[in-house]
């Protein structure tokens, strides 16, 4: 399990585990991380942790919030990264931090849609896929049934993938030794799964399950 150490003033150190899904930190009463400074917004940042995965969502905060002093909206975070927040620091620790996975779609990247790509594309811009998953793991893919490529079918071969446009919508599916499940991860909109809002859980993905994201309409089934 992953964990966040706050550095204080004073030298000390607080801990706190990522044994939630969603863990928000900010200045008001009733985040999970409350750090009462006025360098901090209300609600400054978010870490989403899916499995053994955490990453880091700045909430339009008034001085913003880097990561290994470079500012970030969004990032993955790695074991031993340094969070600033004001004049605070956390530390990202991983306690079971594994050798790198060169599977994961590590960038929020859209779908096809004229809003969503950029002037030149012509099909949607999606991380380059391996041809096969893993050994004994079951096959599954995404297809568009609307939008410019309504037809297009998206192999979900990576153990995290991300799909939509990073500040309206995006949702996370990820791979799991249990099966595929979405989750939301970016935007004040939530992604509807067979007609319902997913709202902030994970949620598992049945064949034929159909996902609604950015105005698309996709029909996940097991190939």
């Amino acid at each position: 399990m992953s964990k966040l150490i706050l550095s204080l003033e004073d030298g000390t150190l607080k801990e706190y585990r990522l044994d939630r899904e969603r863990i928000r930190i900010g200045r008001k009463p009733g985040n999970d991380i409350r750090i009462n400074d006025a360098a901090v917004s209300g609600e400054h940042a978010l870490v989403i942790t899916i499995l053994n995965d955490s990453f880091l969502e700045d909430l339009a905060s008034t001085n913003g919030t880097k990561v290994n002093g470079k500012p970030v909206e969004k990032c993955f975070l790695r074991h031993e990264d340094i969070i600033e927040i004001g004049k605070f620091k956390l530390t990202y620790v991983h306690e079971d931090a594994p050798a790198p996975d060169f599977e994961k779609t590590v960038m929020l990247r859209p779908l096809a849609s004229p809003a969503m790509l950029p002037a030149s594309a012509s099909t949607p811009d999606v991380a380059p896929q391996p041809q096969s998953p893993p050994a004994g793991q079951a096959m599954a893919a995404m297809r568009l049934l609307t939008g410019p490529s309504a037809g297009r079918e998206l192999d979900l071969v990576k153990n995290l993938t991300t799909l939509g446009k990073p500040g309206v919508q995006v949702a996370l599916i990820t791979r799991r030794p249990q099966g595929f499940f979405v989750a939301h991860v970016d935007g004040d909109r939530s992604p509807v799964l067979n007609g319902q809002a997913i709202g902030f859980q994970s949620h598992p993905l049945q064949n034929h399950d159909i996902l609604e994201l950015v105005g698309i309409r996709m029909e996940f089934f097991l190939r």
